[in-house]
């Protein structure tokens, strides 16, 4: 009888070790799924305070007159905020592009190479409005960096650029826009005078799951036309090894586009590593 009382509190304590493991375990999964889902939000938020370097592949077809031209874009995205005062931060955003291209300009063959870099500064609240609202506002400068005269455009831009948007529940919706005017470069080269509109809208669900539509619209002002590619993209934050990344896929279509731009469908896929403060 001895032994079997033993016997008995042994199970029980091996039980109650089990359960209390299988407890750790579901706390520790449940933190980690919020924590996913509070980085997928912060993601969904061009001003957010979070360092991030989002590496963004598109893939776009049917470009130039005779529409039998195709280019890759990596995009380097770098995202780095800086506190400038206890209730303003200042946003980089750099976007690098590197670019292979083929028949896109007739008769010239393939290209590769860096194309045009834009560089965007955000200076921006910490704190939401009154409303509910998240917002920055600063310049925008086009930097001719392209190794390849076919990969940019040779000339130096600068204007205004901003972001306005709103995070409730699951929902961020918002809008980023920009303009850029030349102001110098080769003569010989077409000025620009280009708005840019990005309407976005994201899902995001408690395990860090995103579903995100978006259009990257572009309107020349100078041959009047535009460019509105629209997205559809799903996205997940995850770890691997100690590297905390989204990783995030979709197709894109060209509701519109410019007389030698790309038209149909394309597909984008993203890769971001996050580094939290």
């Amino acid at each position: 009888m001895p032994t079997l009382s033993r016997a008995r509190a042994r199970l029980c304590s091996d039980g109650r070790a089990w359960v209390g493991a299988s407890l750790l375990l579901c706390v520790h999964a449940m933190a980690h799924a919020q924590d996913a889902a509070d980085l997928a939000k912060q993601l969904a938020n061009p001003v957010a305070s979070l360092i991030s370097v989002p590496f963004q592949f598109n893939w776009d077809r049917n470009i130039g007159p005779a529409e039998d031209g195709s280019r890759g874009t990596l995009n380097i995205q770098p995202v780095i905020p800086v506190s400038i005062s206890r209730d303003w931060n200042l946003i980089s955003r750099t976007i690098l592009p590197v670019i292979n291209q083929d028949n896109v300009v007739p008769g010239a063959g393939s290209q590769f190479g860096l194309g045009d870099t834009v560089q965007s500064l955000f200076f921006s609240p910490k704190a939401p409005t009154a409303g509910g609202l998240i917002w920055g506002a600063g310049p925008v400068l086009l930097l001719p960096t392209a190794t390849d005269d076919l990969l940019g455009s040779e000339k130096w831009g600068a204007g205004p650029t901003g972001v306005v948007l709103r995070q409730k529940g699951p929902w961020t919706v918002g809008m980023l826009a920009n303009h850029i005017w030349s102001f110098a470069g080769t003569d010989s080269r077409a000025d620009i005078n280009s708005t840019f509109l990005q309407p976005f809208v994201v899902y995001t669900t408690t395990s860090g799951l995103t579903f995100s539509a978006n259009t990257e619209s572009t309107y020349d002002w100078k041959s009047r036309q535009w460019n509105v590619p629209i997205g559809a993209f799903v996205g997940k934050v995850t770890k691997i090894g100690g590297q905390l990344v989204q990783f995030q896929a979709g197709p894109r279509y060209f509701a519109a586009s410019t007389s030698s731009g790309p038209s149909g469908w394309g597909f984008r896929f993203n890769v971001v590593l996050l580094f939290p403060k």
